[in-house]
């Protein structure tokens, strides 16, 4: 999982894109001082849930997978996170998380 990712952009109130998804996830228990708490509700969405679509960047393909997300707060919003495998990566890299409709 990475690290910056979710500090410096998800769990982020003062990035510009970010801020709003750090709104949504503060609001169900999740905190940049205990980051690997979401991390890991994080990865456990993506063991959970089926991945909806895939498409091709020039990077490498992406992922796309949407379900429930264990949270501190004992609520489950739904939320979709995009991985995306770059070529010659061993691993998927999380690109974004954030709420789906009715969360």
């Amino acid at each position: 999982m990475e690290r910056d990712k979710i500090l410096e952009y998800l769990l982020n109130p003062l990035h510009h894109y970010g801020a709003v998804k750090e709104k949504f996830f503060t609001a169900f228990g999740f905190r940049a001082d205990d980051w690997q708490i979401f991390a890991e509700s994080l990865r456990d969405h993506g063991r959970k849930h089926e991945i909806v679509r895939t498409h091709e960047t020039g990077f490498g393909p992406r992922y796309i997978v949407e379900g429930e997300l264990n949270t501190p707060a004992d609520r489950s919003p739904r939320v979709r996170k995009i991985w995306q495998f770059d070529k010659g990566a061993i691993a998927p890299r999380l690109i974004t998380a954030y709420p789906l409709e009715n969360s």
